[in-house]
């Protein structure tokens, strides 16, 4: 493994999830919820009686905030060198993994390995264990 050092953002990266874990770690102490994206966006589906607002909150900031940031600075540019049916078949995937593994990877990775959590742990090492293989199996035996 070699790591490319012309691209390697290493203050970015630590600034990045700096912000990402206090963000969660606020979000659990002032409301007392895990901040895993499948979890805020799944309770829309069968929400609890006044737990609407803050989920539809979390959700638009999480969609303004790239909008925001363009303001500011340029957005990278976006390569998706998949098909639509790939797409949506790779999201439906996904969606079943989160509902099977109780959450995703912002819930397990970020939250629950921050509370020690060891079904999250489990789940963790599941989620890169998985992504491992399925990227050695993309570059080395279908390229």
């Amino acid at each position: 493994m070699t790591i490319d050092w012309a691209n390697f953002t290493l203050f970015p990266s630590l600034v990045g999830g700096l912000m990402i874990g206090s963000a969660a770690a606020l979000f659990l102490f002032f409301n007392g919820r895990i901040a895993g994206i499948s979890g805020i966006v799944g309770g829309l589906l069968r929400p609890a009686s006044g737990d609407i607002g803050w989920r539809l909150a979390f959700i638009a900031g999480m969609v303004s905030a790239p909008l925001v940031y363009g303001w500011v600075l340029p957005l990278p540019g976006i390569h998706i060198s998949a098909d639509m049916p790939t797409l949506v078949i790779a999201g439906l995937l996904v969606g079943i993994g989160t509902r099977y593994g109780s959450g995703c990877t912002s819930g397990h990775g970020v939250c629950g390995l921050s509370r020690r959590s060891p079904r999250s742990l489990v789940a963790t090492l599941a989620f890169m264990f998985a992504g491992f293989v399925t990227v050695y199996i993309a570059r080395h035996m279908f390229a």
